[in-house]
């Protein structure tokens, strides 16, 4: 689906590229050849990024989303083609304890990002990463389409719809008439190997059993659109380059597994301690442990048509596959860096 060749040399700018969604685009981008900067703050320990040595291999500025003067410094510095932004707060929980930062990070860097672009004349393609929960979720078990209305319940969640309005607002205001195609993307739950993220479930699971402790899950009946980061990511590329070879295709996506695939918490965790146990010999097991934390909701579904019918994207990994990845991490003689960049080139070839 992705033509390698459209990325050699090709300058690409990442916001967010420490983090951990933001680690394995750098490593898929420097696959396919082209030049890679990224922006964001330094990385947190422990981190795919520092494990990766990714410093090491591309060039990476660090700095707040929230400073426009530093981020458009470095913008200008780079001049890049193609411009993902990634950089967020992106916890539901943490946006609750600081919904003051959660919105200043995920709306005044979206609004950073766009003048930066607006006062450019380099940028020919810019996809802005949000996520399924954008949607107003009524509760009654909706698949989302990408008209149905944005209004995220919790402030993570609404933070990333209000930055999809800006967005929306800056493509028709100022970027039609320059011919810059922009997208946002509205992701699932993504899971691989390297996340260190707190209140994720596959972090979790991995800390419990690597501690030969019993993990406990708070949601066991929760559906949510769980794919391998690759799946993600691969549409990110697909339509970075598309929407610059013919700009009618820019607008707003969803990305996900398809309904077919679809999974619980539990049958996601049931999943990780089977394959765990069976590659590892170990004994793992869960059990429900409810924390009363705050609302989350219970059904989250996207309706992936859109993509599949103007891309022609389809997911590439099933969920067991991807569950296999993350588990084999653990078990690879290879260092970070040649076992992400091994997944990465069998994602291609499959």
């Amino acid at each position: 689906m992705i033509d390698a060749s459209f990325y050699q040399n090709k300058r690409i700018l990442i916001t967010g590229h420490t983090g951990f969604k933001g680690s394995w685009l750098c490593a898929f981008l420097l696959s396919l050849g082209a030049d890679v900067y990224g922006y964001a703050l330094e990385p947190e320990h422990p981190s795919l990024f520092e494990e990766c040595e990714l410093e090491k291999r591309m060039h990476s500025y660090y700095g707040d989303i929230r400073d426009y003067d530093k981020l458009k410094n470095v913008f200008n510095q780079v001049q890049p083609e193609i411009v993902f932004h990634m950089a967020a707060q992106p916890i539901v929980r943490e946006s609750y304890k600081d919904p003051k930062y959660t919105y200043e990070v995920n709306m005044l860097g979206t609004l950073n990002i766009l003048e930066c672009i607006r006062q450019s004349n380099c940028v020919t393609s810019f996809i802005n990463v949000t996520t399924d929960k954008v949607y107003e979720n009524t509760t009654n078990n909706q698949i989302h389409i990408e008209s149905d209305p944005l209004n995220g319940y919790d402030p993570y969640s609404n933070s990333k719809s209000c930055s999809e309005l800006i967005t929306d607002t800056y493509r028709r205001c100022y970027f039609l008439d320059k011919n810059i195609p922009i997208s946002t993307v509205r992701a699932g739950n993504v899971i691989g190997s390297g996340d260190y993220s707190k209140d994720r479930i596959i972090p979790d699971c991995i800390k419990a059993a690597t501690n030969h402790r019993v993990i406990q899950i708070r949601n066991p009946e929760s559906i949510r659109p769980y794919q391998h980061i690759l799946d993600a990511l691969a549409f990110y590329l697909l339509l970075a380059q598309r929407q610059m070879e013919d700009p009618s295709l820019q607008g707003a996506y969803n990305v996900g597994p398809n309904q077919d695939a679809y999974t619980t918490t539990e049958q996601l965790v049931s999943l990780f301690c089977e394959t765990w146990n069976h590659t590892l010999q170990d004994n793992i097991s869960w059990e429900i442990q409810s924390d009363h934390g705050p609302y989350e909701s219970n059904f989250l579904m996207l309706d992936t048509t859109k993509a599949k019918k103007a891309l022609n994207y389809e997911p590439n990994w099933s969920l067991a596959q991807a569950m296999q990845e993350i588990v084999n991490s653990f078990v690879t003689k290879e260092d970070q860096y040649a076992y992400i960049m091994s997944c990465i080139k069998q994602y291609m070839h499959s």
